[in-house]
């Protein structure tokens, strides 16, 4: 029976990772494990953020943003991956993938801008410090926070209209653990030429642009640790950004990879595993790249869950 005028596909398969029972297991064991460490990590980031007063900086209230990104995207995708790993398949509902999809390029897309707007905000805060309390001033970092999550929402609303406009009259399995817009067209049985388009333009805003911006905030701010007389001061420096840019190169490129091709049927296997480092591995590391070796996070912390730490 068909769902709509658009489609005849009521409902598609998620392909998993092994038939094998002994892997299925692993995977169920390794995926809920890498679930519940994304959820606490980012969970006590943010209690301790909110909780603490000296954290109410420009700083920690990005990070604060990018640990709710981490819990509302691991959670759109690894619950439905653990359901099929624990029953027989893994089926879901059109309008439960169209759903996963818009939420999951609403939250992706938010966490590209993000990242642009840490590293803005770290050259203000290491090329223009004594103006930096005027140029990230709390309406002004709340117009930015705003700005990421509304400016994502737009575009993965155009993207998941135009995917609902695609006919879907053939075979319904997904060869991903996770409905996305590149296999999704792989299935479509109309035209795509015009997702196609708007996935170009969204990669070279998302990915190219942004990236860009955030490189050249580095620049300037590598230029300016490579002034400091104190050796000390420049290693503590570089060890930052090098932490901060290792997060950004592994997420634009694992995200890049995913979409760059849209349509193309090409390492798909290969997918699956980028897909885990942004959907699962990435949320975990976070805290503990950008938060857990803060000093001052551990402070807080160490203050608000003293039984804990």
């Amino acid at each position: 029976m068909a769902m709509n005028n658009f489609t005849s596909v009521v409902e598609f398969v998620l392909q998993g990772f092994s038939g094998d029972p002994g892997f299925q297991a692993f995977f169920l064991a390794f995926f809920f494990l890498f679930y519940i460490l994304a959820l606490a990590g980012n969970t006590l980031i943010i209690m301790a953020i909110s909780l603490s007063p000296s954290l109410h900086t420009p700083m920690y209230f990005f990070l604060a943003n990018l640990a709710l990104l981490d819990i509302v995207c691991t959670s759109t995708v690894l619950p439905k991956l653990l359901e099929g790993l624990v029953g027989k398949g893994s089926h879901i509902s059109y309008k439960g993938c169209m759903t996963q999809l818009f939420f999951l390029t609403w939250f992706l897309g938010a966490e590209l801008l993000l990242l642009t707007a840490m590293a803005y905000d770290r050259y203000v805060a290491i090329c223009r410090p004594l103006r930096y309390s005027l140029l990230m001033s709390r309406p002004v970092c709340v117009l930015l926070a705003g700005s990421v999550w509304l400016i994502s929402a737009v575009s993965t609303s155009v993207h998941t209209g135009l995917m609902a406009q695609l006919s879907f009259c053939g075979p319904n399995t997904i060869r991903h653990f996770l409905c996305e817009i590149p296999t999704l067209l792989l299935l479509s049985c109309s035209p795509t030429t015009l997702n196609n388009i708007m996935i170009v333009i969204a990669d070279v805003y998302f990915g190219v642009v942004n990236f860009l911006l955030t490189m050249i905030s580095y620049s300037f701010i590598i230029a300016s640790i490579l002034r400091i007389r104190s050796a000390e001061g420049k290693r503590r420096a570089f060890s930052t950004c090098s932490a901060h840019l290792v997060v950004v190169t592994l997420y634009y490129s694992t995200v890049i990879y995913t979409y760059v091709q849209p349509g193309s049927g090409s390492s798909l296997e290969n997918g699956k595993v980028v897909a885990l480092l942004y959907t699962a591995v990435s949320p975990t590391l976070n805290p503990l790249i950008y938060s857990l070796r803060n000093k001052d996070v551990k402070v807080a912390l160490r203050k608000v869950f003293p039984c804990v730490c």
